[in-house]
Protein backbone atom coordinates (compact mmCIF):
# COMPACT_ATOMS: atom_id res chain seq x y z
CA UNK A 1 0.00 0.00 0.00
CA UNK A 2 1.32 3.43 -0.84
CA UNK A 3 1.15 6.27 1.66
CA UNK A 4 2.15 9.90 1.44
CA UNK A 5 4.12 11.11 4.48
CA UNK A 6 5.85 14.45 5.10
CA UNK A 7 9.34 13.94 6.51
CA UNK A 8 11.82 16.68 7.35
CA UNK A 9 14.65 17.10 4.84
CA UNK A 10 17.27 16.30 7.50
CA UNK A 11 15.53 13.00 8.25
CA UNK A 12 15.36 12.14 4.54
CA UNK A 13 19.08 12.86 4.20
CA UNK A 14 19.83 10.65 7.20
CA UNK A 15 17.66 7.88 5.77
CA UNK A 16 19.43 8.13 2.42
CA UNK A 17 22.82 7.87 4.12
CA UNK A 18 21.78 4.78 6.10
CA UNK A 19 20.19 3.24 3.01
CA UNK A 20 23.44 3.63 1.07
CA UNK A 21 25.47 2.15 3.93
CA UNK A 22 23.15 -0.83 4.33
CA UNK A 23 22.52 -1.18 0.57
CA UNK A 24 18.76 -1.09 0.96
CA UNK A 25 16.10 1.31 -0.24
CA UNK A 26 14.77 4.22 1.78
CA UNK A 27 11.35 2.58 1.59
CA UNK A 28 12.73 -0.59 3.15
CA UNK A 29 14.14 1.42 6.05
CA UNK A 30 10.82 3.17 6.60
CA UNK A 31 8.92 -0.15 6.50
CA UNK A 32 11.38 -1.56 9.06
CA UNK A 33 10.94 1.49 11.30
CA UNK A 34 7.14 1.21 11.16
CA UNK A 35 7.29 -2.53 11.95
CA UNK A 36 9.57 -1.85 14.94
CA UNK A 37 7.24 0.87 16.22
CA UNK A 38 4.21 -1.40 15.97
CA UNK A 39 6.06 -4.25 17.70
CA UNK A 40 7.20 -1.92 20.48
CA UNK A 41 3.71 -0.55 21.01
CA UNK A 42 2.19 -4.05 21.06
CA UNK A 43 4.84 -5.29 23.48
CA UNK A 44 4.23 -2.24 25.70
CA UNK A 45 0.48 -2.96 25.79
CA UNK A 46 1.17 -6.54 26.84
CA UNK A 47 3.57 -5.42 29.55
CA UNK A 48 0.96 -2.98 30.87
CA UNK A 49 -1.60 -5.79 31.01
CA UNK A 50 0.76 -7.88 33.13
CA UNK A 51 2.28 -4.92 34.95
CA UNK A 52 1.46 -6.20 38.45
CA UNK A 53 3.82 -9.14 38.19
CA UNK A 54 6.58 -7.16 36.51
CA UNK A 55 6.85 -5.04 39.65
CA UNK A 56 7.32 -8.17 41.78
CA UNK A 57 10.03 -9.77 39.70
CA UNK A 58 11.78 -11.13 42.79
CA UNK A 59 8.71 -13.26 43.61
CA UNK A 60 8.36 -16.20 41.27
CA UNK A 61 5.18 -17.83 42.52
CA UNK A 62 1.81 -16.08 42.67
CA UNK A 63 0.62 -18.24 45.58
CA UNK A 64 3.77 -17.41 47.52
CA UNK A 65 3.14 -13.74 46.87
CA UNK A 66 -0.45 -14.00 48.17
CA UNK A 67 0.70 -15.80 51.31
CA UNK A 68 3.31 -13.14 52.02
CA UNK A 69 0.65 -10.43 51.70
CA UNK A 70 -1.75 -12.28 54.00
CA UNK A 71 0.95 -12.71 56.63
CA UNK A 72 1.04 -8.93 56.95
CA UNK A 73 -2.52 -8.97 58.35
Amino acid sequence: MRTLVDIEESAVSALDRIAREEKVSRSALIREAVAELLEKRTRSDMQDAFGLWSKTADIQDGVEYQRSLREEW
